[in-house]
């Protein structure tokens, strides 16, 4: 019995909260990889553009490392976690400060083939 191939392709730190990336990424969940860059670049969020770059990538990995068929590919699993917080501060009125936090996250997307 073959082992089942997956290709996968990770982005650490990108510069957006995993919050709004999971809204997007939810659209793709289970999708073949032709049907899911569609969705991407019809779709208008800030994390559409970063995730379809990374579903590329694991096309790419797919097709180049593993001799996977392009055509049978689909989105086995997505996922976005939270990455650490850079803090920085905005002055406020009377000497305050706020503190503002800018969030990164990681994204992971696998991709197998269907039988």
């Amino acid at each position: 019995m073959e082992a089942i191939k997956e290709a996968r392709a990770k982005l650490s730190y990108a510069r957006i909260s995993s919050r709004k990336v999971k809204i997007v990424i939810d659209l793709i969940r289970n999708k073949s990889v032709g049907e899911a860059l569609a969705i991407l670049k019809f779709t208008p969020k800030a994390g559409a553009e970063i995730v379809e770059k990374l579903l590329n990538s694991a096309i790419a990995n797919a097709e180049n490392n593993h001799d996977m068929d392009v055509s049978k590919l689909y989105v086995a699993e997505i996922y976005a976690n939270q990455g650490p917080t850079l803090k920085r501060i905005m002055p406020r009125a009377q000497g305050r400060a706020f503190r503002i936090r800018k969030r990164t996250s990681h994204i992971t997307v696998v991709l197998k083939e269907k039988e």
